[in-house]
């Protein structure tokens, strides 16, 4: 399985005890806001006798928050984790997202329950999965959060993509993040922008490097009172295995391409036997142009969870990792990118063969 899970006995409640009432919460925002820095802000306030749950859904094929956000051990104690990689999860009449949350939900039998959507996901769309019958008693669907850079307001390329503004459209709360990156004008436009399109009880928040006080989590969510289940959804179902299940080839890596909303990914998963230089990867890193990269390595420095956003790379240590990953999102893709990556590496006494893609 792709995701890890540190087992706490936190209840004494029985497994076949029904599940009721979870307090759920979507966390939303476009490519690049912030979202999993969000998530992780909020599980470091988590009680430490609750069991939390995130379902988190990735645009690229390749998995790579599942790795961050259990990647360091100190702020994952009760702390569950499931990956819906590969685009919008409520495709196919949300059975993806379905499969994943009955899973988390059984394994984890949460007391509160995270949902981050793709950035280039529906969220509209997720909530109507969540609304289901099935689910009606199971989850107590409270407020959506949704996160954004107030700088894009002043990119057409954001403000014109319908996914941007019904991530807005669809919250309670909308928060500024990145606030150490703007200033007093950015704020304004925000407001503005937000008056003029959302619900009149929304919460307006700033903050920088996605601190969230975790009472905004609690109360109703107006969208979930007005909204009906979902019937169907106009994607077209996936029927190619899911790659983060798939044994690697034995060369050691697989790749994998995705597309929709007008954006590209090109991922990758390497063995655990690939061991990456931190100085060259940084160099390539630093040099690189595109609208979003995630990665998880193993250096010859130890692992490495890494995040381009807007020509900023961050650079933060994890303790465990099971196999490094990586994923770019791009207007357009460059197959010489995996090469690059491979001239990372530490040379060791093995063959490194040549690599051919899986797209899709």
């Amino acid at each position: 399985m792709l995701w890890k899970i540190n087992k706490v006995n936190t209840s004494k409640t029985s497994d076949k005890a029904l599940l009721k009432g979870i307090p759920t919460n979507i966390i939303s925002g476009f490519l690049g806001v912030g979202k999993t820095s969000a998530v992780l802000s909020l599980l470091a306030t988590k009680p430490k006798n609750e069991r939390w749950a995130v379902l988190v859904n990735e645009f690229g094929e390749i998995g790579i928050d599942g790795q961050l956000l259990t990647g360091n051990s100190d702020n994952t104690q009760g702390v569950y984790v499931r990956e819906v990689p590969g685009g919008c999860m409520c495709c196919a009449a949300g059975l993806p997202m379905q499969i994943a949350l009955n899973q988390l939900l059984a394994k984890a039998r949460p007391h509160r329950l995270l949902i981050e959507p793709t950035g280039l996901g529906h969220p509209k769309e997720v909530l109507e999965v969540l609304l289901a019958p099935h689910y009606r008693d199971v989850l107590d669907i409270q407020k959506t959060v949704t996160l954004l850079d107030p700088r894009k307001l002043k990119d057409p390329r954001y403000t014109n993509h319908d996914t941007f503004n019904q991530q807005i459209d669809i919250a309670d709360v909308v928060v500024g993040n990145k606030q150490d990156l703007y200033g007093s004008s950015e704020k304004a436009q925000m407001i503005d922008y937000l008056d003029k399109r959302a619900n009149k009880d929304l919460s307006i928040l700033f903050t920088q490097q996605g601190k969230l006080d975790p009472s905004i989590l609690k109360g109703p969510s107006h969208m979930a009172q007005q909204l009906s289940p979902v019937k169907s959804h106009a994607h077209t179902p996936k029927n190619q295995p899911n790659v983060n299940e798939l044994p690697l080839p034995t060369r050691g890596v697989l790749a994998v391409e995705n597309s929709g909303e007008g954006f590209k990914s090109l991922g990758w998963r390497f063995s655990p036997d690939k061991i990456f230089s931190k100085k060259l990867v940084f160099g390539w890193l630093s040099k690189l142009s595109v609208e979003r990269l995630k990665a998880v390595l193993i250096t010859d420095e130890g692992i490495f969870g890494y995040n381009l956003v807007d020509d900023t790379l961050t650079v933060t240590e994890l303790d465990d990792c099971f196999e490094s990953r990586m994923e770019i999102i791009a207007l357009e893709v460059h197959q010489d990118w995996e090469q690059d990556i491979l001239n990372c590496q530490i040379v060791t006494n093995q063959s490194i063969f040549p690599i051919t893609s899986n797209k899709n």
